[in-house]
């Protein structure tokens, strides 16, 4: 089972950013996607953003033009860039990797975004 390891996470007034960082414990192109979810108190785990093996990426909708997901396969690591920071963006981010086979997920790290 791959290991991933999410950081970056924190405390972060409004309007400001973050990048978070997740760490594979096996090279990236062994998935055919990988992406960051999130989870607000009281809410179900949303699609925040995915890359695929090919480099093409989605977004949600809240987190257009705001996040952007990419990726260094050379550290086997997943980034997930954060500007304009709103309160609602407030949740655990999880970092996702997947295949035919597997569907695996990390610990996650908190962002919460307040004054």
């Amino acid at each position: 089972q791959v290991q991933l390891v999410e950081s970056g996470g924190g405390l972060v007034q409004p309007g400001g950013s973050l990048t978070l960082s997740c760490e594979a414990s096996e090279n990236l192109f062994d998935f055919n996607d990988m992406g960051w979810y999130r989870q607000a108190a009281g809410n179900q785990r949303e699609v925040v953003a995915v890359i695929d093996v090919g480099g093409r990426t989605t977004y949600g909708d809240s987190v257009k033009g705001r996040f952007t997901i990419y990726r260094d396969n050379l550290s086997n690591t997943l980034y997930l860039r954060m500007n304009s920071l709103k309160t609602e963006d407030t949740a655990v981010y999880y970092c996702n990797a997947r295949s035919f086979s597997r569907n695996s997920w990390g610990q996650g790290t908190q962002v919460t975004v307040s004054s």
